[in-house]
């Protein structure tokens, strides 16, 4: 082989594993767990449970944990307290099996940057970021979006949804946007209809490197049919999406979508209680209390009968 073919062929390899950094060596595929983020009886964040979060959801087998999102509640949290969660989960999470990715969203560029550096020191499998807030036009989104990649070695997860109001992410853009920059592959799709955009960017693969959903898992089966690549539902049935996961890809169809037909009567449930993930997060031991910032909780008899009635007929399926 000649230098030239050499350097070529060498450049060629580096450019295919440009998205993937010396530091991830975990698989970025399977069920990675959106955390809820616990408070204290006077409001203030239980470092403690946070902590005791992750023993839980590595005892459900989950393969992947991420904080913080808006089932994380990240929009009511301060700088400070996003600061310090990513250093008490860095920590708990070393040594540990599953993944572990850090959200670094911010209004604007400059301060999803703050949290990019910081995230960066603490060494997470991986990064994820829902758009700007403040961008008026989809350039800021690519700006923000190449600058978070740029300031990191590791997978950045680009989340469609949560936004400034009326900026579309396009399939197009988001197949651009990894080619410019390889870190970007990773998608966690939310925008409607998402299902077709799933199957569009899917054809897109390996410039796209992985496609995950949100919105509960509600689609999980249907995802695994297409052979998508993972799903970022909310913290307290961690063990019955594993569950459903695991019987799918081990062949046992039926036995996925009995579990998975259980786990949509917690889901319906928590769209007719609000309040009802926090209130399973107690009454399964990870949490002291169920306060929330986005939301009092505080349920009638009718309401407790009605979670705890659902939650009978997922007993079967608990790991944790």
């Amino acid at each position: 082989m000649t230098r030239r073919s050499f350097l070529a062929a060498f450049g060629a390899a580096a450019a295919g594993e440009a998205g993937r950094s010396a530091a991830e060596t975990k698989p970025l595929r399977g069920i990675f767990i959106i955390m809820a983020t616990p408070y204290t009886e006077s409001g203030q964040v239980d470092w403690e449970d946070l902590e005791r979060e992750v023993d839980f959801l590595e005892r459900c087998g989950v393969h992947g944990m991420v904080w913080p999102q808006m089932a994380s509640e990240y929009d009511r949290l301060t700088k400070q307290e996003r600061l310090q969660g990513m250093e008490v989960l860095a920590r708990a999470c070393r040594g540990r099996k599953p993944a572990l990715v850090l959200g670094v969203q911010g209004r604007n560029t400059a301060e999803a940057l703050e949290y990019t550096r910081l995230a960066e020191r603490l060494a997470p499998d991986a990064l994820i970021a829902i758009p700007p807030a403040e961008a008026r036009s989809i350039e800021d989104f690519r700006d923000y979006y190449r600058a978070i990649a740029r300031a990191s070695t590791r997978p950045v997860f680009i989340q469609t949804t949560g936004g400034a109001k009326g900026i579309e992410p396009t399939v197009a853009f988001l197949v651009e946007l990894a080619r410019q920059e390889p870190r970007l592959g990773h998608i966690k799709e939310e925008h409607e209809p998402v299902i077709a955009r799933m199957r569009e960017l899917a054809k897109h693969r390996p410039v796209i490197r992985a496609i995950f959903s949100g919105s509960g898992g509600r689609g999980l089966t249907y995802e695994l049919r297409l052979g998508l690549d993972g799903t970022m539902p909310g913290a307290p049935y961690a063990d019955l999406y594993v569950a459903v996961w695991e019987a799918w890809h081990a062949g046992r169809r039926e036995e996925a979508r009995e579990i998975f037909s259980k786990l949509l009567l917690m889901l319906n449930a928590e769209q007719q209680v609000p309040g009802t993930r926090l209130y399973v997060m107690k009454k399964r031991g990870v949490f002291k209390s169920w306060r929330s910032r986005r939301r009092d909780f505080d349920p009638t008899p009718e309401a407790i009968a009605e979670i705890d009635y659902h939650w009978e007929a997922v007993q079967p399926y608990l790991r944790a």
